[in-house]
């Protein structure tokens, strides 16, 4: 009944358009009457966004799992690929759903309250292992936005090319950037450095004491990027 009433909602919000298409119209398509939508749908919104309550009950029991857990940052990117999972299940769906979403503003303002609702799990995991100091809540929150950032920053990339990029590729080089920049771990093994034929360069970087991790990798970085 669930699946039945979001396929003729979705059929005609893509013949009629979404404004135009009222609840009676999509419980008369499906063949059902208004109580069977409102049992299942508390509103016309929630029909374009029918799994966000399923995943958002996956993420937070899966950050409530009990694990020896070493980096609590890679804890909450693993999380935010469930995000992109339940998208890449029905990527014909997701890309309707982008598009759609893309035209109506009240269902653009609806999906940023949801997107708020996962960055909240997030931090508030995050939190739970921290010590309780104000830094430590600060980057909770910080950590838990950057997340979320560089998911939705990977996933609209694959959405705006109608899932025909790789999502899962895309989404783990964004995470993983958010990883080595604030957790405790690299989020992959270092490539393994090519042979020399020559004598080796020595770099060396000079930093200030107390330079977050952030800075002094951006440092490194761009000194091995000059010549």
């Amino acid at each position: 009944m669930r699946d039945a009433l979001v396929g003729a909602a979705f059929q005609l919000f893509l013949e009629r358009g979404y404004e135009e298409t009222t609840v009676d119209d999509i419980v008369a398509l499906a063949g059902v009457g208004r109580r069977s939508f409102f049992r299942y749908f508390p509103s016309k919104e929630d029909v374009v966004f029918p799994d966000h309550e399923r995943c958002l009950a996956d993420m937070t029991a899966f950050l409530d799992e009990e694990a020896d857990v070493q980096d609590p940052v890679q804890r909450v990117c693993d999380a935010a690929r469930l995000v992109l999972r339940m998208y890449a299940e029905n990527p014909t769906f997701s890309v309707q759903r982008y598009r759609l979403t893309k035209k109506v503003p009240g269902l653009r303002a609806y999906e940023l309250s949801v997107v708020w609702r996962y960055e909240r799990a997030l931090a508030e995991y995050l939190r739970r292992r921290s010590t309780g100091a104000r830094a430590d809540t600060l980057r909770a929150d910080v950590v838990a936005a950057a997340v979320v950032a560089a998911h939705n920053n990977a996933l609209r990339s694959w959405l705006r090319s109608d899932g025909t990029k790789d999502a899962e590729a895309a989404v783990d080089q964004a995470l993983g950037y958010v990883q080595n920049t604030f957790g405790s771990a690299p989020s992959a093994p270092a490539p393994a450095e090519p042979a020399r034929t020559g004598a080796e360069d020595v770099v060396v970087v000079v930093s200030r004491r107390g330079a977050p991790m952030w800075r002094v990798v951006q440092e490194i970085e761009s000194a091995f990027a000059r010549d």
